[in-house]
């Protein structure tokens, strides 16, 4: 890649990036109401998303092969405790991604 398409590149990355986060100020302006299916989106889809983060980060696993899922299964419930303890999603993950770190090199 030349130096004049890496330029490129940027620019239209940068370009559709600002259009992402203008849109929906140009779409929903101050003052007026937000429409209902919009809020309802916004209140669930965090949730959608975090459930298919988690179902595309344990469809690999082996039940079958040594070590049989557990590193996986351990650090993902260290996650759903320790957030449900000290709800705190940075301290979750840095936890839980710690801990599965540990446990892939010892099991």
């Amino acid at each position: 890649m030349t130096n004049t398409q890496a330029i490129i590149t940027i620019a239209i990355i940068a370009a559709v990036t600002l259009a992402l986060r203008v849109i929906p100020f140009a779409a929903f302006p101050e003052g007026k109401t937000t429409p209902r299916y919009i809020a309802y989106l916004g209140s669930v889809l965090p949730y959608a998303i975090m459930a298919m983060l988690v179902v595309y980060c344990m469809k690999s696993i082996s039940f079958f092969e040594s070590p049989f899922g557990l590193p996986e299964i351990i650090a993902g419930a260290f996650v759903a405790a320790v957030h449900k303890w000290k709800h705190n999603m940075l301290f979750s993950i840095v936890g839980g991604t710690a801990v599965y770190m540990i446990l892939i090199r010892l099991l």
